[in-house]
């Protein structure tokens, strides 16, 4: 799965634009990848290898994650795209849900282990809503 599929998903899955949805599946791969342990940014960057290149520069030097709150998360979210907040957390929900998919569930929770368990929650409302 690449970036543009990803957003593709996120736009079935959470009704917005696909230019909305392209902002936010970037802002949340970026967001995932700044809060990550340096292994687990690098795997994601894999994936996604767009990531890679900006996150060298402007990511701490650490090698350990360093997760935020989920609502200080869809803030950042919400500030970065324009979105309200609802709008982005039902984004970032989508995008969760789209890489949970994607990914496989292994990747899927080496990737969310990291983060507070409210980030998996996202994902789970996304799918418990009907979308697909």
């Amino acid at each position: 799965m690449d970036q543009r599929e990803l957003a593709r998903a996120v736009a079935g899955r959470s009704g917005l634009s696909r230019e909305e949805s392209a902002d936010i599946t970037w802002a949340v791969l970026e967001g995932l990848a700044d809060q990550l342990s340096e292994g687990e940014a690098r795997r994601l960057a894999l994936d996604f290898p767009d990531l890679a290149q900006p996150r060298q520069e402007s990511r701490r030097r650490t090698k350990e994650a360093h997760p935020i709150k989920i609502h200080d998360f869809i803030r950042q979210l919400s500030q970065r795209t324009g979105l309200t907040d609802q709008e982005a957390s039902s984004g970032a929900g989508a995008v969760l849900a789209a890489l949970r998919d994607g990914l496989g569930e292994e990747e899927y929770r080496h990737l969310v282990g990291q983060l507070p368990a409210q980030y998996a929650g996202l994902a789970a409302v996304r799918s418990r809503s009907g979308q697909p």
